[in-house]
This record gives C-alpha cells, sequence and structure tokens, in this order.
C-alpha cells in the first residue's frame, strides 16, 4: 500500500513536467525569436492605403497584442512549459544575442549599406561555404517560410477587403484558390531577401560562430516552436479575417 503515494507523487510530477504553458507565456520566447516582430509588422503593412473605416477595423483585427495572443493560444496545447524554457534559454544565449546585436545594426544604421551591398552581389557573389551557412540557418529558423507567409496572409487581407469596398466578400477556401499564385513568387522573393540580409548582417561573424548559431536554431525546443509558429500564422489571418467578414 505505501507504493500508492509514491506513484502519486511520481504521476503529479510527470504532468508537471508535461503542463501545457499559458499563451502569456510565450511573451519572451516570442520576442527573442522574432515572431513578436512579424506581429507587429502586420498592422501597418496591411494598412497601407485604406480608408479611414478600414483602418479601424483592421487596426482592430490584426493588433500586434491580439495576433500574437492568438498565436500564443494555438501554440500552447502542443508546446511543454519545459520546452518553451529551454527554447527561452538557447535564443538568450551570449551566441544567439550576437547575432540579434549584429541584425539590429543593420536596421539601425546599415540600412543604405545594405541596398548597395545586395546591389553588388550579382557582381561579387559570396563564397560557396557561406551561402551554404546562411541557407542552413535560413532552413532551422524558418525565416524565409515566416517572412513568405507574413506577406502572402497580408496580401489575401488587401484582397479581402478590396472586395469589400466593392460590396463583395470570397470564403477562405475561394480567397486561397485566387491568390495561390502569388505564394511561389513570394517565397521566391523572400528567399532572396532573406539570403542577402543574413550575408550583410553577418558579414563580420567567423563561419564557425555562423554554423553555431544554425546548431543552435537546429536544436529541438528553438526549430519545434518555430514550426509550429509558421504552421499556425496563416490558422491565425485566417480567424482574423473571419472577423472583418462579419
Amino acid at each position: 500500500m505505501r507504493l500508492l503515494p509514491f506513484l502519486a507523487l511520481l504521476l503529479s510530477a510527470d504532468l508537471a513536467r508535461a503542463e501545457a504553458p499559458k499563451p502569456a507565456a510565450f511573451n519572451q520566447a516570442f520576442e527573442l525569436a522574432g515572431i513578436r516582430m512579424l506581429c507587429e509588422q502586420s498592422e501597418p503593412l496591411l494598412l497601407r492605403g485604406l480608408s479611414s473605416e478600414q483602418q479601424a477595423a483592421v487596426g482592430k483585427a490584426f493588433a500586434a497584442d491580439a495576433l500574437c495572443r492568438d498565436l500564443a493560444r494555438r501554440l500552447a496545447p502542443s508546446v511543454q512549459a519545459a520546452e518553451l524554457r529551454q527554447a527561452e534559454a538557447l535564443l538568450s544565449s551570449p551566441l544567439a544575442q550576437r547575432f540579434t546585436q549584429a541584425e539590429r545594426a543593420v536596421g539601425e544604421t546599415g540600412t543604405e549599406a545594405l541596398a548597395n551591398y545586395r546591389a553588388q552581389l550579382g557582381q561579387r557573389p559570396p563564397r560557396a561555404d557561406r551561402l551554404a551557412l546562411v541557407r542552413r540557418l535560413d532552413r532551422a529558423a524558418h525565416t524565409t517560410v515566416l517572412a513568405s507567409s507574413l506577406r502572402y496572409e497580408v496580401g489575401k487581407t488587401q484582397a479581402l477587403l478590396a472586395l469589400k469596398a466593392r460590396g463583395e466578400s470570397l470564403d477562405e477556401q475561394a480567397l486561397s484558390a485566387q491568390t495561390e499564385a502569388q505564394a511561389k513568387a513570394l517565397d521566391a522573393q523572400s528567399a532572396q531577401a532573406v539570403e542577402s540580409f543574413m550575408l550583410f548582417a553577418y558579414r563580420q561573424m567567423p563561419s564557425d560562430q555562423l554554423a553555431e548559431y544554425a546548431a543552435l536554431y537546429e536544436q529541438g525546443p528553438v526549430s519545434r516552436l518555430l514550426e509550429a509558429s509558421a504552421q499556425a500564422l496563416p490558422e491565425v489571418f485566417a480567424a482574423r479575417r473571419a472577423k472583418l467578414n462579419k
């Protein structure tokens, strides 16, 4: 009989370890992984060229907090709290922070230099081994996938808004069928933009560190978080578009 209390304690400990995190628990991981930035970019991209009435509806449905909260709710059932903490630890490591600082430096001071670098890539292509590392990192971090998905979902939403302005509408399936031809072009454009950005931002980083950084994103907790986010992002946008159709 003494075994029963022990088993109860053991099972409760296992349940605690496998506990699904609350949506708010994703905040830091989203910030570190760049997911929060995607949420913040959505609204300003969507508001371009809209009337004041449309802007009010879009701003309410696609505010950054609402998007990230919805995304976190969708991820929570499939992500364990312990795994989320592991992802945070990896993404806040000194190695990850050095690369994050290099990325931010481009946005703060290097936009013109980046444009010049991109213009020169045709005449001075990068080394094959360096390009391979950047592409490995891109795949591991799902950067192109997420960037392309955001642009595609923004385009679908703008198409729906244009239809609504004419007094028309489409359901999600029909809207996807009408816009799917844009997806491949956006994938190619996003891949090229991400690749050139990484080559420029990390140009001072030794290749061994770049390989370590790619390996960090290949680790299970980070990889699963980003893959799940990429899969759920279209669902989040579809749910938000449904609000616009009401």
